[in-house]
């Protein structure tokens, strides 16, 4: 094929005998050097002149090197074939990027001709081409890498020439580009933004890459095999996403050893696997052939074929782009269809249903998707451009070029980096214009026609502020214990501004915060040039020195030499009034959470902070106190401030700016407070509200208890109850009393260390008291979640959790109170169980063996005891009083548990098909509770498993310990609903204003030993979303703010059983039985044995209906 010469040099044309000069000295030499040097002399002969890359075929070089390389007689030449190949690849690409579509596009390329000298027995042979391999591979641009070598690589090894050698380098290359595509720490911003480019343009590009390289992973020849699992490992790292990263190892795997055990292994991983995040063109190239394979064999089992449809059902939901789900759902839409038709399982038919609604939904025209660009759409667009500029010198030339050049251009604007276009299109232009210039022109024009294109499809980008000062622009990735956290980033601050710093759990917030504050994050100014202070609530080591010597021995005021006179002022200014007598002379362990604040924020006044970090400022404070602040960061239009906080009410009246978690690992900069940010991400609104929209939580009834027949009659009353831990200087709690009834909504606050989850492991019967006594109602059921909840589930990671729950209540009530150290036996009480007692009927002492019976007798009940090696008939009916008092109460509660666990459960059958319809009911999908293990679930999941084993005998006081240091912000909305709309009482120990605002009516502030009572308080209904201005939600009565602290015996009348609030111990009046007429109790003997011919009939494990005289 005859091509133009394209003049790009100053010099003549060289003479076809000097070219073959050069060409016989390089293909002749007798040394490696000479031959080199031949090579070179030959290129710089070729670019100096006004022939240029076009040269190489013109002169014959190409087709020279091609018969050189062949030579199998010739040794020399093929050596010489790869240094000059070598040379080419080296200088044309740096100086002449146009001649990328003769090395790599045009007529096959010359990369085979490289690949296949690495089978070449000469060692000299086989390194010349190694080193032109590099050397092209260091010259190109990640546009380049992914439009030129890629496909180049992939019609190498879709080939198969039967050098192995070769394949292995193709793989290698290929592995080589992945990895310079990797994330990684450390090197500029310019080396970062050329390895995401990379990383995005040859992420699209692994469903054609994936199927090549796992052929390779099967060849019989050992050394392919084994760089093609390289190659494929490092492939899978280009996807960038947390819920499948961690199953790559199975599923690499099973594409090294294919087999139907291998693939269900893979299969059942992904099945356990919880897809949040979203889900590109990367991960649907890796796990649409595991699908497949799985959907199109006939013999793949029924459960996995289940399992399948419901990873597919889970992907499509989290693919965002309807481009992409077009792309790869068709592949397995057939196979979906195909399990719907032949399922033998109902449920199997009704998964791949929904399946394959959802799959037409995401495949669905959208008119707002933008759809992708292509090459002749931009060589349009190109022409035109070039057209404005006189045209092209040569037009054979730009035809040859152009289809390369517009890809390039098209992959950058497709995705969004449309500021690429000029330095990637100008250099290929250069040379094949009329006038000098016109190709910085024509690609600036180019450019700039895309850039406007871009911003009127996605909109605009903010621009600069104007008249603003700028104190911070850092360029900077953050990690933390070997995670990346941030790569790259960008963090701008401007004087006076107050940011809040927003994002997921875990996402990496203060330790960005104490990066800043220890100088530690690369970019941020130091402290000798921007004054930065990190707020926190740290006093606690100085606890017992005075608030002013507190301040005055801070090494950063210390150092700056501030007198006491004016640390006395400021602190003064603050609230701390000066004099012996005054706040200044306090101790400050005497301090609370509002008052260290003012402290802190005092500190950082007197360090003359530029820049304030508030990490959680609100926690512990009350609402005077966060008014208070809001007031101050306000008025202080001096200071920037950077803000982590829950509180979005705070956050709202507080920031200017939100600095948003991006994907990417990025932070995105949006102006505005938290409302203006949740307008641009809708899906952000739970930052905002209570809400149930994401997760919800609907508990069951608690159920009757005997004798109460108000909500406000005491269920629980702990009475001059004190605790010291084993070994503990003084008790955790002195003389608390309080109690709790059916309506109690208590939230238990106070410090750390203050002995709340002491309290409430008190009131639960976890632990004795060491002084004091703790009553409740005999058959009274209370749902206990920790403060680390996930110690209920920790021993059961194997299991299910319909399984868990199962095991949990199989024999009829909570095997968890067994664990409980109220119900362990200490030594003085197996001692008192060998003591022989004589209840006065004469058959003298006998051991009491069990309690095996229980009826109501008076105001109380009575025991069936059965005696130690005594037939069943001499059992005696034994008084709770009498039992008690003869030191047998763990024997009592444990019977008491016993069967109010039984009488919650009568709701229940215990059942995979209600216990999955349970878990529904608790924000956890049946799918995940009847397949899916205890260990394979997130946190958030675990504590929804919790929940669910604590609801599921319908309790009728729930008590939850710190409730918010484990749900995300959708399932602590979900939870807060549903508290809010239980029949029975709740106990919550939390430090989340906005959480026990929303719900608790009555405080208990646990401090120094003691208890406080806080009487009814306002409820926040506002907080929840269906409870704003428009909604039907049901208010509450409870909203008259009672702000007297009362003594610790005493207890709000409207929580605490104004019915029965005195010291006499918890009686429950029996209900009193009607005399049944013998027509009564002929009917009632027909009722009985109609439930037990039912319960003959009924399946194999059913329990007998019972029989009680409460029969209507």
């Amino acid at each position: 094929m005859s091509t133009p010469i394209v003049a790009v040099g100053d010099g003549p044309p060289p003479a076809q005998s000097d070219v073959s000069a050069f060409l016989d000295a390089v293909f002749t030499a007798k040394t490696s050097n000479a031959s080199v040097d031949a090579a070179y002399g030959l290129c710089e002969l070729i670019l100096n002149s006004k022939v240029g890359f076009r040269g190489l075929e013109t002169y014959g070089i190409l087709s020279e090197i091609k018969k050189a390389a062949a030579d199998k007689k010739s040794a020399l030449r093929r050596e010489g074939a790869q240094n000059l190949l070598g040379a080419l690849f080296e200088k044309f690409p740096a100086r002449q990027p146009a001649s990328e579509v003769i090395f790599l596009v045009q007529d096959g390329g010359m990369l085979a001709c490289a690949l296949d000298a690495l089978a070449d027995k000469g060692t000299v042979v086989r390194e010349a081409a190694q080193y032109g391999l590099d050397a092209m591979f260091n010259h190109l641009t990640p546009e380049s890498l992914v439009i030129g070598l890629l496909p180049a690589l992939q019609a190498y090894l879709s080939k198969r020439t039967g050098k192995w050698q070769g394949t292995v380098g193709a793989l290698k290359m290929m592995q080589k580009m992945a990895d310079k595509a990797k994330l990684a720490i450390g090197g500029t911003k310019e080396e970062a933004q050329e390895k995401e480019v990379l990383r995005e343009l040859m992420g699209n590009k692994l469903a054609g890459l994936i199927p090549l390289v796992e052929e390779g992973m099967h060849d019989l020849k050992t050394e392919v095999e084994k760089q093609a699992v390289k190659t494929m490992d490092s492939l899978t790292a280009l996807l960038q996403n947390d819920d499948v990263a961690p199953k790559l190892p199975v599923l690499l795997d099973a594409m090294q050893k294919p087999s139907s055990e291998s693939l269900g292994k893979a299969i059942h991983v992904l099945s356990q696997t919880t897809f949040v995040a979203i889900v590109t063109s990367p991960v649907l190239a890796l796990l649409t052939p595991f699908l497949e394979r799985t959907l199109y064999n006939p013999t793949t089992p029924q459960e996995t074929l289940r399992k399948t449809v419901v990873i597919t059902e889970n992907l499509t939901k989290l693919v965002h782009d309807p481009i992409e789900a077009r792309t790869f759902l068709p592949k397995l839409k057939p196979g979906v269809k195909g399990v719907l038709d032949r399922a033998s399982l109902p449920e199997v038919r009704e998964i791949a249903q929904r399946a394959l609604d959802v799959m037409d939904k995401a495949m669905a025209p959208d008119e707002e998707v933008i759809e992708r660009l292509n090459a002749d759409d931009v060589a349009k667009i190109l022409d035109a451009e070039i057209k404005k500029n006189n045209g092209v010198a040569n037009v054979d030339a730009y035809k040859v070029l152009k289809p390369y050049v517009c890809a390039m251009v098209a992959e950058d604007v497709n995705h969004r980096m449309v500021n690429r276009i000029s330095a990637r299109l100008a250099p290929y232009l250069n040379g094949l214009m009329k006038s000098s210039e016109a190709h910085q022109t024509v690609a600036d024009g180019v450019q700039k026609f895309y850039v406007d294109e871009d911003h009127r499809k996605f909109g605009e980008p903010e621009k600069e502020d104007d008249g603003e000062v700028e104190i911070v622009n850092a360029d900077f990735s953050l990690a933390y214990g070997g995670m990346l956290l941030l790569s790259h980033t960008n963090l701008r601050l401007l004087k006076g501004h107050r940011y809040g710093l927003c994002g997921r759990n875990g996402a990496g917030k203060s330790t960005l915060m104490k990066s800043i504050a220890g100088g530690k994050l690369e970019g941020f100014p130091p402290q000798d040039v921007l004054r930065t202070c990190y707020v926190e609530h740290n006093q606690g080591e100085d606890a017992d020195i005075s608030i002013l010597d507190f301040v005055a021995k801070d090494p950063e005021i210390a150092k700056n030499g501030t007198p006491r006179e004016r640390i006395s002022e400021v602190l003064a200014e603050f609230g701390f009034t000066a004099g012996e007598e005054g706040k200044q002379a306090q101790r400050v362990g005497s301090l609370s959470g509002g008052w260290k604040m003012k402290l802190a924020l005092a500190r950082a006044m007197l360090q003359k902070a530029d820049v304030l970090l508030l990490d959680e400022p609100t926690n512990h404070l009350d609402v005077e106190n966060i008014a208070w602040l809001e007031k101050y960061l306000c008025s202080n239009t001096e200071i920037t401030s950077l803000i982590v906080s829950h509180d979005s009410g705070f956050l709202d009246n507080v920031t200017t700016d939100i600095y948003h978690y991006e994907p990417g690992k990025k932070l995105g900069h949006f102006k505005g407070n938290l409302d203006a940010f949740v307008k641009v991400r809708p899906e952000a609104k739970s930052y905002y509200t209570l809400s149930a929209s994401n997760v919800q939580f609907k508990f069951p009834p608690p159920g009757i208890l005997s004798g109460v027949k108000s909500q406000t009659r005491a269920i629980v009353r702990m009475t001059n109850v004190s605790y010291q831990y084993p070994k503990a200087p003084k008790p955790s709690l002195a003389d608390v009393s309080c109690q709790l009834t059916l309506s109690s909504r208590v939230a238990i606050i106070g410090p750390n260390g203050a002995g709340k989850s002491t309290l409430i492991k008190l009131l639960t019967g976890e632990v004795i008291p060491t002084a004091g006594k703790v009553e409740k109602h005999p058959n009274l059921r209370i749902g206990y979640i920790k403060q680390h909840a996930l110690e209920h589930v920790e021993m059961h990671l194997e299991k299910t959790p319909n399984q868990y729950l199962q095991w949990r209540y199989q024999n009829g009530d909570d095997r968890e109170v067994h664990f409980k150290e109220t119900r362990a036996l200490s030594e003085q009480d197996k001692a008192q169980m060998e003591k022989e007692i004589d209840v006065g009927d004469g058959k003298g002492g006998r051991q009491i063996e069990t309690l095996v019976g229980r009826q109501k007798w008076k105001k109380s009940f009575q025991y069936e005891v059965q005696w130690k090696g005594w037939l069943p008939k001499y059992n005696s009916m034994i008084s709770r009083e009498t039992l008690t008092e003869l030191g047998f109460d763990k024997l009592v509660q444990e019977f008491d548990d016993h069967e109010a666990s039984r009488e919650g459960l009568g709701y229940r059958v215990l059942e995979p098909k209600v216990i999955s319809q349970h878990f529904e009911d608790l924000g956890l999908d049946p799918e995940i509770a009847n397949h899916n293990e205890i260990g394979s679930l997130s946190g958030g999941q675990k504590v929804k498993v919790v929940i669910a084993g604590a609801m599921w005998n319908n309790p009728h006081l729930l008590v939850l310990d710190e409730p918010t240091n484990f749900l995300d912000r959708d399932s602590l909305g979900g939870l807060a609903v549903a508290i809010r709309d239980f029949k029975g009482g709740v106990v919550m120990i939390s430090h989340n204003e906005e959480f026990v605002g929303a719900l608790a009516s009555e405080q208990w502030i646990v401090r120094d030993g003691r208890v406080a009572h806080k009487g009814s308080t306002a409820i926040s209904l506002d907080r929840f979303e269906d409870s704003r201005p428009g909604s039907t939600a049901p208010s509450s009565g409870i909203n008259t703010p009672v702000n007297e602290l009362a003594s610790t015996a005493a207890s709000s009348a409207l929580n605490s059983g104004v019915e029965d609030n005195t010291d006499e111990p918890l009686k429950f009046k029996a209900k009193k039985k009607k005399k049944k007429t013998k027509k009564d109790l002929k009917e009632q003997e027909v009722r009985r044995r109609l439930r037990h011919i039912e319960w003959l009939n009924s399946p194999k494990g059913t329990p007998h209906p019972v029989d009680t005289d409460d029969e209507e």
